[in-house]
């Protein structure tokens, strides 16, 4: 035992949150020699868990889930935050650094209630309050109606069984570290694309705070950094928001990315899709596809983003 943790890591309260900080604790503590006890978990109630009646696009965006931590990091009451890296908010304060990213977990979206998208009922109710799902899906299937769900697995899961909706959308990372592997089917993550840093576990800390940022180190993925960095490149380019139908997949080969996104209309009509291959380390030409993608859309789809503004 050690009287006193090395790293106070901060984290929602949410089962799939919770989930991610021990997996945070145990690789430090494997990576470090150390007892648990060495990092305590410090749980936080963010706005984004207290609000599950609207999207949050409508209400603040992802600032709702880093808001609470980010206050607690500046404070000096946590050492570090532990997030989901596609709720982080592209543009991040300068006293923040990104300290860590896990291996990346699988980037598909599982399906639940029906075996694949072409097989739902004409008129079928599907859930989701993510413009990217929403706006993919009717982009295939324009004939469905798209509802707001949100919540947690059992949350969604509950809701489709009171016939809220015929089905509903959860990432396959998201179940696999519940132990959930068996629910829903699993979409093709080169068809139906993924967001943006999705599957992926960040750990941020203060950015003068030498010593966490060497504890972290110790566990930061380079493969899976190089890959988020490169989507958020994207989003940067796009000033992509809450309300930004945004998708990206990107497959290494090598010492390159082969990187395919695609921006929609709000209701699907339009979508815009292109694919780069470039240097893993080349973030200006992670940008240059957001813009390219930009420069390819019609006005009604880039007034959805704000580089266009």
């Amino acid at each position: 035992m050690t009287d006193k943790p090395f790293i106070r890591l901060g984290t929602r309260r949410s089962p799939l949150a919770m989930a991610q900080a021990v997996e945070t604790r145990r690789r430090l503590c494997e990576a470090h020699g150390w007892h648990e006890e060495a990092v305590e978990l410090v749980p936080v109630i963010a706005s984004g868990d207290k609000i599950q009646d609207r999207p949050l696009a409508d209400i603040g965006g992802k600032a709702l889930w880093t808001r609470e931590l980010d206050i607690w990091l500046a404070e000096g009451r946590i050492d570090a935050a532990v997030h989901s890296m596609k709720d982080v908010e592209t543009l991040r304060p300068r006293k923040i650094a990104i300290g860590a990213i896990l291996p990346r977990a699988d980037k598909a979206d599982v399906l639940l209630g029906a075996l694949s998208i072409a097989a739902l009922p004409r008129g079928a109710k599907v859930g989701t309050s993510a413009p990217r799902r929403a706006a993919q899906l009717l982009h295939a299937r324009p004939d469905l109606e798209v509802v707001g769900i949100r919540g947690n697995v059992a949350t969604r899961i509950a809701k489709l069984g009171a016939g809220e909706a015929d089905a509903t959308f959860l990432a396959a990372a998201g179940l696999e570290r519940l132990g959930e592997t068996g629910v829903g089917i699993r979409l093709d993550p080169e068809e139906w694309l993924p967001a943006p840093a999705q599957a992926a576990i960040g750990i941020e800390c203060r950015s003068g705070d030498e010593q966490t940022q060497g504890y972290l180190s110790a566990i930061d993925h380079r493969d899976s950094r190089e890959e988020v960095m490169a989507e958020r490149a994207v989003l940067e380019a796009l000033g992509g928001t809450c309300h930004s139908p945004i998708a990206v997949f990107t497959r290494r080969e090598g010492s390159e990315f082969s990187m395919t996104a695609a921006i929609y209309s709000a209701d699907g009509a339009v979508r815009v899709r292109e694919t780069s291959n470039f240097a893993t380390t080349d973030l200006d030409a992670a940008r240059a596809l957001g813009r390219k993608l930009l420069e390819s859309a019609p006005a009604h789809v880039t007034a959805l983003f704000g580089a266009a503004a």
